[in-house]
């Protein structure tokens, strides 16, 4: 379902890097991985462009599993065969920024049918049902507007206070700089964050069109002059500060962010630096793609209340397929389509802490089925170091 919504994102040209909240999302990506516990399968289908389901069954001491449903306006034409799937495009690891696009004129949105407007905004629902407890989780998203984007999430869990919560988040990216306005049902909690990139404005370059077929309603046809020769990296700054009106709470936090663009001939890389005035939390990261197919990644937490600190390390190792043979074309059977092999049969993720806790992932294809296998394990524990083992299985058409 995540492929979906990522395909979602794109078709309407929404960059999901240019917020506040993804300023460390290569560190997550890389550092952050949850590993499977128990056996899990999990089946999914793209029945029509605009209507997925899915369906998950696991086994954790109990049986257990969820059924979900996702329907978008806009059809995906993306393929959703876990066959021909790209592995790099549903498997979460390096991301390098790119270069910030200029955002859509708003009368590319516009159709018109007989004199009269007949355009609509685009929106994708989604929802699960996790059984046996019931809990209900909703995903709702709009784009009102080539620059503006509503997203209301919800759950329901009688185990919660209230019976559930609500999250509404309107964001708001120009490019140059983005906002997002957050509410919570959970303590009326109010928020806002925003991010703001350094370096030329997008929005000072005009499109050009390349093509015949460029229209006002296909405005995917139109490019941008390249930017500056001097520009290989990206410095952006942001903040967020929340108060909560029941429990008289708040909080803020501010961090800065350096990442190379493909501009740049060197190794790619990426630098974070985020600090929590109020509770004393200091936290950096970096991560370098070293190679083609390995990227590693650092991270250090420390408090300046506690003197508490934390050191992570972590690896993410592609395994790619033998190079194509020249006559590779010719073996081939007539007709048979290519599935979607990327050149990428696997990726090995691994992290260790300074108190010896280890996490192992390995995600990859056989056949028509996407695994995931992985093992965390604590050493500090002589007895019995494995917290966590299991296997999940992907199957989607």
């Amino acid at each position: 379902m995540d492929y979906v919504q990522n395909a979602f994102y794109d078709a309407t040209h929404w960059n999901r890097d240019n917020s506040y909240g993804s300023l460390t999302a290569t560190a997550r990506a890389l550092l952050d991985f949850d590993t499977p516990r128990g056996l899990r399968l999990n089946v999914s289908s793209l029945s029509s462009p605009n209507f997925a389901t899915s369906y998950t069954l696991g086994s954790i001491g109990v049986v257990d599993g969820s059924l979900s449903y996702l329907y978008s306006s806009l059809p995906i034409k993306e393929t959703s065969k876990s066959g021909e799937i790209e592995l790099r495009h549903v498997i979460q690891g390096y991301r390098q920024l790119q270069e910030l696009r200029r955002p859509d004129e708003q009368w590319w949105w516009e159709e018109w049918h007989q004199g009269k407007r007949v355009d609509k905004r685009d929106a994708l629902l989604y929802g699960r049902l996790f059984l046996p407890h019931s809990t209900l989780e909703a995903l709702y998203l709009r784009r009102i507007s080539p620059t503006q984007q509503l997203k209301i999430t919800s759950v329901s869990d009688s185990r919660l206070k209230s019976g559930g919560t609500i999250l509404a988040l309107f964001q708001h990216d120009t490019g140059k700089y983005s906002t997002e306005y957050l509410y919570s049902t959970d303590s009326a909690l109010l928020g806002i964050r925003g991010l703001y990139n350094f370096g030329p404005d997008p929005r000072a370059r005009a499109p050009s069109y390349t093509t015949a077929a460029t229209t006002p309603t296909s405005p995917s046809a139109a490019t941008l002059p390249s930017p500056s020769e001097g520009l290989h990296g990206r410095f952006s700054a942001g903040a967020e500060l929340y108060y909560g009106l029941l429990n008289k709470s708040g909080g803020v936090s501010t961090g800065i962010r350096f990442a190379t663009l493909p501009r740049h001939t060197g190794f790619p890389y990426t630098m974070t630096l985020n600090l929590n005035p109020l509770m004393g939390n200091l936290s950096c990261t970096y991560a370098v793609q070293a190679a083609p197919s390995l990227a590693l990644c650092s991270r250090f937490d420390f408090n300046v209340y506690s003197y508490e600190s934390d050191l992570q390390l972590g690896v993410e190792l592609w395994r790619r397929r033998r190079k194509p043979d020249a006559l590779d074309w010719a073996r081939a059977k007539p007709g048979s389509k290519r599935k979607g092999d990327d050149g990428v049969a696997g990726v090995l993720k691994a992290r260790v802490n300074q108190d010896w806790a280890v996490g192992v992932l390995w995600e990859g294809r056989l056949k028509d089925l996407l695994y995931t296998g992985g093992v965390t394990l604590d050493f500090r524990r002589r007895e019995s170091p494995f917290r966590a083992v299991g296997l999940e299985l992907q199957y989607s058409s």
